[in-house]
């Protein structure tokens, strides 16, 4: 289930990285490129950028997305933590860079890839118990940079707890970031504005007063679903939806069918990933458990079959947030959801 909205998008990102592929001859080589050093602040954390990084390592498939889109393909020699397919208009972009890894990468794998720049969508990537840490790196004289969208998530906490509600202006803040430490500015900037014009469009979306989602992203036998204050909270809040599990504060806690079928929400919005270290990774998976599970079967989304599907890069707060609500905003008018 993908909005046909999404064309305009992956058009403007073909744009986007095909300027960015441009042969060398028609743009200047990073190496003259102006404005470095540069630094930034990081959830309190200064990060400096001493020259035009060459060698980027990317941990998490949302960081590599927005890094792509920056028009930076060349410069990224390796990624990894992927839960999806790449974004269509980044598969010419992305089919030069190599995969360290689906998951998570060895420590070794990355030091072997000799990086200027290693970035990561989440701390329990690059963070205490990760692939490494950012103090590590810096040692080795390596800068590193995690995700401006995890600033509010308490030290520690990987799905856990946020002091504050996450907003989108936080995953523009990472565009920005990205955009700085690779001098790529006026491009994040345009990515940003294209963002900003959409999510603009949506707010004509009126959902039915009161209509109760549920987001479910993985594991069937202790589903992880969402809280308040992450990437679904942004979502719900612009379509005016009431998230099912908003009184818990975790992106995303691990919580009993029982429960959720008790608060019985309106339409459930599933996880459709290809990854397969979970069960239920995939919609179909999750549409095969909700209607054989004698507990959640008797729900009246699953009696209606009102499901949404969305990749999991769409579920966390990354470069495709906008794809997310503009799909989930699909499936509501056709549920018979908005007026």
């Amino acid at each position: 289930m993908r909005s046909s909205r999404r064309a305009s998008t992956m058009a403007f990102l073909l744009a986007v990285v095909l300027a960015g592929c441009s042969p060398a001859a028609e743009r200047p080589s990073a190496a003259t490129q102006t404005g470095y050093p540069v630094s930034l602040d990081d959830c309190g954390r200064t990060v400096t950028v001493e020259r035009p990084p060459e060698r980027i390592v990317s941990l998490n498939q949302g960081s590599t997305e927005m890094l792509l889109s920056l028009g930076v393909a060349d410069r990224v020699i390796g990624t990894a933590g992927w839960t999806d397919p790449i974004l269509p208009s980044l598969e010419a972009a992305n089919a030069g860079v190599k995969r360290l890894a689906d998951t998570a990468p060895s420590y070794e794998a990355v030091l072997n890839a000799e990086p200027d720049l290693v970035t990561a969508s989440f701390p329990d990537t690059l963070g205490a118990g990760g692939v490494t840490t950012p103090e590590n790196l810096e040692k080795l004289g390596v800068p590193s940079y995690v995700s401006a969208v995890e600033c509010t998530k308490e030290a520690g906490s990987s799905d856990g707890a946020r002091s504050s509600t996450l907003e989108i202006d936080a995953v523009y803040q990472e565009i920005r970031d990205l955009a700085t430490l690779v001098d790529r500015r006026d491009r994040g900037d345009a990515i940003i504005a294209d963002m900003q014009d959409r999510v603009a469009r949506l707010s004509g979306t009126k959902t039915v007063d009161g209509t109760t989602a549920m987001y479910w992203f993985a594991n069937a036998e202790s589903p992880y679903l969402a809280g308040c204050c992450g990437g679904p909270g942004i979502i719900s809040r612009t379509l005016g939806l009431t998230n099912a599990f908003a009184d818990a504060r975790e992106d995303w806690p691990q919580i009993g069918w029982e429960t959720v079928a008790q608060r019985n929400p309106d339409v459930l919005i599933l996880g459709d990933l290809t990854r397969k270290s979970q069960t239920a990774e995939n919609a179909a998976a999750k549409i095969a458990f909700l209607e054989s599970n004698p507990v959640t079967r008797e729900m009246t989304a699953v009696k209606n079959k009102r499901y949404i599907a969305l990749a999991g890069a769409e579920l966390n707060p990354s470069i495709r947030i906008v794809d997310a609500m503009e799909t989930v905003a699909d499936g509501l008018r056709r549920h018979g959801l908005t007026r």
